[in-house]
Formats: C-alpha cells, sequence, structure tokens
C-alpha cells in the first residue's frame, strides 16, 4: 500500500520558488516513504513517472495541461497506488473525486493585484477555492497568506497552517566582500512589486554617489515603462538593470550591495529578504503582508506606498555605519532562525495527521 503520493508534476528545469521548496521538503517526508509523481528521476525516493509537458517550461499550455492531467488522470493514478494522501506543494488536486488531499497555498497576489486578460485571476477566484474547500487541509507560507486565504474564500481558520518557509544556508551566507556604491533589488517587476516608486525613491537621495541595481527578468510589458522613467529623472548613468542574474551569482552582488530595498506592496513570503538578511546585507522592505514576519526587528521597515519614507530609509543606510554594522548583524541572527529543517518537520507533522 503507497500512503503517500506527492505531486511533482509542475518541477520545472528552471528552478522556481515552488520547486525550490518542493525539494527542500522532500529530505523530511522521507519517513513516509512516498511516491513522487515526476517526469524527472529524483534518486533514492520511489518516483512514479509522468509526462513532461506539464510544467511552466511549457508556458500557458503547460499549465493547462497539468490542470487536465490532475483532473483526470492523477484520480486514476491515486486509486491505482491504493493511497491515502495526497499533497501538493502548490494549490492543485482533482475536485469533486475520492482523493484525500494536502495542499500549500502561497499567495493570492493575483486577487489582490489583478491584471486584465491574465489566465491567473479566473484560476484564483473559481479553481482554487474549490481546491482549498475540498482539501483536508491547507499549509500556507505565512500568517499573511493565511489570512488572505481566510477573507477572500471564507475558510475556517481552523483548516489552515502557517509554516515559514527557508533559505540555502550554505549558498547564502556572509562572504565578507568589500561593499559595492549600490542599492539592490532583486525580483520581477509587475506592478505590485512597486518599482516605480523605488526608482523615484533613490532619485530623491541628496547623495548622488550611489546607484540602484535591479536584479531580475526583463519584461516587455514593464521594464521599458521603468526605463523611460529612469530617463526622464535624469538618472540612467546611476540605474543599472541587470536582466536575470543566475542562482549561483546572486550571493556576490548581495554580499556587495550597501542595502536590499525590496518595497513589495504584497508578497507571500519573500525570499531575497531572508536571503539578503542571511549574507549580512542590510534590508530595507514593506512593513505589509508576510514581510514584517519575515524581517522581525531585523529590517528597516516602511510604508511601501509612502515614496519618501523609502527615500529616508536608503539616507539612512547611507550616512549611518553604525545602523549598518547593527542591521547586518541582526539580520545574520535573525536568518539563523530559519531553515528548511524546521520548514520539512512541521509539514510532516500536518501530514501525519491525515495519514
Amino acid at each position: 500500500m503507497k500512503k503517500l503520493l506527492v505531486n511533482l508534476s509542475f518541477l520545472s528545469t528552471k528552478p522556481t520558488g515552488i520547486t525550490t521548496y518542493a525539494l527542500n521538503l522532500l529530505p523530511n517526508l522521507q519517513s513516509f516513504k512516498p511516491t513522487l509523481l515526476t517526469s524527472q528521476l529524483i534518486p533514492k525516493y520511489d518516483c512514479y513517472s509522468i509526462s513532461s509537458n506539464l510544467t511552466p517550461d511549457q508556458g500557458t499550455k503547460g499549465h493547462f495541461n497539468r490542470l487536465v492531467w490532475t483532473q483526470f488522470q492523477l484520480p486514476q493514478i491515486y486509486k491505482q497506488l491504493r493511497s491515502q494522501l495526497l499533497f501538493s506543494p502548490l494549490p492543485e488536486a482533482p475536485l469533486y473525486t475520492n482523493c484525500r488531499f494536502v495542499v500549500m497555498s502561497h499567495d493570492l497576489i493575483p486577487l489582490r493585484f489583478p491584471k486584465r486578460f491574465s489566465p491567473l485571476t479566473p484560476y484564483h477566484r473559481y479553481y482554487i477555492p474549490q481546491v482549498l474547500k475540498q482539501a483536508q487541509h491547507i499549509i500556507c507560507n505565512s500568517q499573511a497568506t493565511a489570512n488572505d486565504i481566510i477573507d477572500f474564500y471564507q475558510i475556517p481558520v481552523s483548516k489552515i497552517t502557517p509554516i515559514l518557509l527557508a533559505h540555502d544556508r550554505t549558498h547564502f551566507r556572509f562572504l565578507n566582500l568589500p561593499k559595492g556604491n549600490y542599492f539592490l533589488y532583486i525580483g520581477r517587476q509587475d506592478p505590485y512589486k512597486n518599482l516605480q516608486r523605488l526608482i523615484a525613491a533613490f532619485a530623491a537621495l541628496p547623495n548622488s554617489d550611489y546607484e540602484l541595481w535591479l536584479a531580475g527578468p526583463s519584461d516587455g510589458r514593464y521594464t521599458p515603462v521603468l526605463q523611460k522613467q529612469v530617463e526622464e529623472l535624469g538618472i540612467t548613468n546611476r540605474v543599472k538593470f541587470l536582466n536575470y542574474v543566475p542562482y549561483s551569482e546572486l550571493p556576490k552582488i548581495i554580499n556587495g550591495a550597501i542595502a536590499l530595498v525590496f518595497p513589495s506592496l504584497w508578497e507571500g513570503f519573500g525570499f531575497p529578504v531572508l536571503e539578503a538578511m542571511a549574507c549580512g546585507t542590510p534590508v530595507i522592505t514593506s512593513n505589509l503582508s508576510s514581510l514584517p514576519e519575515v524581517a522581525g526587528d531585523a529590517a528597516i521597515l516602511v510604508n511601501p506606498y509612502n515614496t519618501a519614507e523609502i527615500t529616508a530609509a536608503m539616507q539612512m543606510i547611507a550616512t549611518d555605519s553604525g545602523l549598518r554594522s547593527r542591521l547586518s548583524t541582526q539580520g545574520i541572527a535573525r536568518a539563523n532562525q530559519f531553515s528548511w529543517e524546521k520548514t520539512g518537520q512541521a509539514t510532516a507533522e500536518v501530514l501525519k495527521q491525515f495519514l
């Protein structure tokens, strides 16, 4: 009898946050002897081979294929393997079947900041609420996401367990590199990431010795707007659009930054904040959503809608070496409180209740 099935149909060749999350959980689920549904061979685990055309690598088509597979083929595999529980590291599972499942919900950003014509809006409005209502239990990555699930979907609080995520401690650590003269942002360039206010805040800094580096994939919808803003503010020579930075390069550019500035309007968790703290780089981030849960008292928290507050925080970092040193020490101590082992053990505790 195969008790626990783990749905890894979304595993991408270019690791995303969800891929990172899922692969880091697996060692802590080994005691259940799970069967992994995956198109990739994962050594040391019992793997059930599935189609490889279900991932984000195939774009919208991959997502659509995966939803069809989840609804029609997954229940047959569940029955064939005589499973007792399906764990899905993203909020997808077969509806109206005899499958018992626990899912992970990462954020409800497409409902908070809906985009016209985005398939993610109906996906979050119609499919995900049904999955969450039919789940045995829901795990999520922060209290902020738990609150959203309760507010948007009217799911009872007793059905939700927030479990904070973690970072790769061997990768993101203090490297004792000389500090550069740049403030760093890491992430996508979607409007809810608040880069227009970040750029305006940076332009208002009284000291023009600093640069702003924006690390994250260029996006034809948003990057040209930001570049035009930079040009109009006359700071083209001080703002660098780095495009996508490989994972292997991130610790170096984080360690070299005077501070990470991450004024996002909403995050389910906020990996860059934790990764920067682990590197001992001072952090300026938002006082909204999950970000205070991650940063604790080891960062400067600002109202992300207030450009002057973002400028003031950057100015404090630029001029106060004592503050920089204190935030560096506190950040490392704070990051040490997070580990994938903790996240994995807490997840295993939840799954055990339903097996």
